[in-house]
């Protein structure tokens, strides 16, 4: 595996890959890698010919008072994941490479970008779509692999893609959980034993969303009321967000009609933690 830490290499890698042939597939992280990870770089792997993985915690993303400086940093352990699953290239660029002195130039993705967590986390998606586009253009691949816990994140990178051009395959990879249903994630080890108990009702909440839609629920009030119950009952718990939504736009619907994304944000303790599902109603 090659480890790359600038941006004029890891274009050299890329331009030689490119050269000699075949699909290359991009795994884009911030790091402190874990099995969902692990899961969409397997998908990269069963997809193309060459595998590239990204290591940045990109601080554009993070607003005032976030957790940039305490985010998981597991570069030793992020490369070991790396060579176990036969990644070709791991780019782990600093942030003077990826944003030199005098940088300026952002990417505003518009309104995708100011709804769910983007109303709670201003200029979060920015940042993303920023980082993203410097990625996309030093690495260049044929196809880059998300996964759908982040599914606002995964709306946003399609329009991106659509709207510049960038003509690379965006993959959406399924939320990957744990025992008890919750979504694998980074920010998991903040959490407190207590904590991480009560984190079970995150899942909790969106099964019983499914099952309400399932038994002929369709107002969209009504679901988003049981499941703030579950959510609540555990204490400690604080939302920011339950939202039944377009899976496309994004803006809230009243009535549960064909597909739905049904999304939280919650606060447990000091962690922010978000889920989803994407529910398809019965017609009839």
């Amino acid at each position: 595996m090659d480890v790359v830490t600038t941006v004029v290499e890891m274009r050299r890698w890329a331009e030689t890959a490119r050269r000699e042939g075949g699909v290359i597939g991009f795994v884009p992280t911030m790091g402190a890698l874990h099995h969902g990870h692990a899961s969409l770089i397997r998908a990269a792997r069963a997809e193309c010919e060459r595998v590239v993985v990204s290591l940045f915690v990109n601080p554009t993303q993070f607003g005032p008072g976030e957790d940039f400086e305490r985010y998981p940093r597991t570069m030793e352990a992020d490369r070991a994941l790396c060579e176990r699953e036969r990644v070709d290239a791991l780019f782990a660029p600093s942030v003077a490479e990826m944003y030199p002195p005098g940088s300026e130039t952002t990417v505003d993705i518009g309104t995708l970008g100011d709804v769910l967590c983007g109303a709670f986390r201003p200029g979060h998606f920015r940042g993303v779509a920023t980082v993203v586009a410097k990625l996309f253009v030093i690495v260049t691949p044929h196809r880059a692999y998300f996964g759908q816990k982040d599914y606002q994140q995964t709306i946003v990178i399609q329009r991106l893609v659509a709207d510049l051009g960038f003509g690379i395959a965006v993959v959406i990879c399924p939320t990957v959980r744990e025992r008890d249903g919750l979504a694998a994630s980074s920010r998991n080890v903040y959490l407190s034993p207590d904590e991480r108990r009560r984190a079970g009702s995150l899942f909790a909440a969106l099964e019983e969303a499914r099952r309400l839609i399932a038994t002929g629920e369709r107002s969209a009030g009504k679901i988003r009321e049981a499941m703030r119950v579950i959510l609540t009952s555990q204490g400690l718990v604080r939302v920011d967000y339950i939202a039944v939504i377009h899976p496309e736009t994004l803006q809230p619907v009243d009535v549960v009609t064909g597909r739905v994304v049904v999304a939280l944000a919650v606060w447990i303790g000091t962690t922010r933690l978000i889920d989803n599902a994407v529910i398809e109603a019965a017609h009839g």
